[in-house]
């Protein structure tokens, strides 16, 4: 009886990090990508980046491939390995370009205006470390096309 639920949670542990992760990345690449959501759009994006952080265009665009993209493949399970994987290099290189000069808590430097820490990209990025290797899961696209 007890594998039984063993199981069933690893057919379901996948399902559910992904609807999250790649709910949050679709969201964060549409306001990157269309300026959906309150979002400052392409050009805009593509500047800030450039300015503030000084990643060039081509680093943006493929940032934002990751964010969208990704979150559409994580959410559906299409490709969720290169999903995961695109979404966990950008969880990576924002860590290391704008959260670590904050520390590590996401709300206390927030009451002060400063930025946000780590804690809550590393979270993002632990879940799609998961999913690189544990894969989609039962219930994704992957398991159709690829019959894994």
């Amino acid at each position: 009886m007890a594998r039984g639920g063993f199981e069933l949670s690893d057919a379901v542990a996948p399902l559910v990090i992904r609807i999250p992760l790649g709910l949050i990345f679709l969201a964060h690449g549409s306001q990157k990508l269309f300026g959906l959501f309150g979002g400052s759009g392409l050009t805009a994006t593509f500047a800030t980046f450039e300015q503030k952080l000084g990643i060039p265009p081509i680093f943006t665009l493929l940032a934002i491939i990751a964010e969208f993209g990704g979150g559409l493949g994580v959410l559906t399970g299409f490709l969720t390995r290169v999903s995961a994987a695109g979404i966990a290099s950008v969880m990576a290189v924002a860590i290391y370009k704008v959260h670590w000069a904050h520390g590590f808590f996401m709300n206390a430097n927030c009451v002060s205006g400063r930025g946000h820490g780590i804690e809550f990209t590393l979270a993002l990025l632990g879940m799609a470390v998961y999913l690189m290797v544990a894969g989609g899961g039962k219930w994704c696209i992957d398991r159709l096309i690829f019959r894994a």
